[in-house]
């Protein structure tokens, strides 16, 4: 099988719709990084209907939340009640995950799959594509209109977005692109708030729980 790993948000698609983008880019099988596999807003995507509508169209469906989400229960992945990435991705659970990626992609064509419509607003980007950009893998972010974007063109972007310019005789394109994953992985990384009764900030209005 190819290197290369795909990333899909379901953000507030119709199951047919979503079903569409999977076959349009062939991909076999998905590995669900949400922390919690389910949507208030989009019972298409609680993870038994989203296992059995897939397993209609022979795709393979594997919960990889508890490994690969984005709101650990480690204790160590927290700096004053929040996650902090650049721990999490260090834990041996999150890599036990990211070698669960490794392996299927030798039998399958993966997507990794969050809610968020806009790859650069979710943790299948800036954590775990991350590291598995690292690791050699290629990386495509299929959008909701059906385009795919590389996860360089994705970090171009990111770069943009967060106004830091391109590399310079003193900027590299690999220190800009390092300051943007810390940036955003700031910005967006959930933080537990001080009573359980309230509600957790959403990081964007595509977020439900990653």
């Amino acid at each position: 099988m190819s290197d290369e790993i795909y990333t899909v948000g379901h953000s507030n698609h119709t199951g047919e719709r979503f079903v569409e983008l999977l076959r349009a880019h062939k991909i076999t099988a998905i590995a669900d990084v949400r922390s919690t596999p389910y949507s208030r807003r989009n019972p298409q995507f609680n993870r038994e209907n989203l296992r059995a509508a897939l397993k209609e169209r022979a795709i393979q469906y594997a919960f990889l939340g508890k490994e690969l989400g984005a709101r650990s229960e480690d204790e160590c992945c927290y700096v004053n009640d929040k996650v902090q990435y650049a721990l999490l991705a260090k834990t041996a659970l999150f890599q036990s995950g990211i070698e669960r990626v490794a392996e299927g992609v030798r039998s399958h064509k993966i997507a990794l799959m969050c809610a968020e419509k806009d790859p650069l607003d979710c943790h299948r980007t800036i954590l775990v594509a991350r590291t598995l950009a690292q690791a050699g893998f290629g990386i495509m972010h299929i959008l909701s209109d059906g385009a795919v974007e590389t996860h360089d063109d994705a970090l171009g972007r990111l770069i943009d977005r967060l106004g830091l310019g391109h590399e310079d005789m003193f900027r590299s394109r690999t220190i800009c692109i390092e300051e943007a994953y810390e940036r955003q992985g700031e910005r967006m990384a959930f933080e537990r708030v001080a009573h359980q009764s309230a509600a957790p900030r959403a990081t964007s209005s595509e977020t439900e729980v990653q």
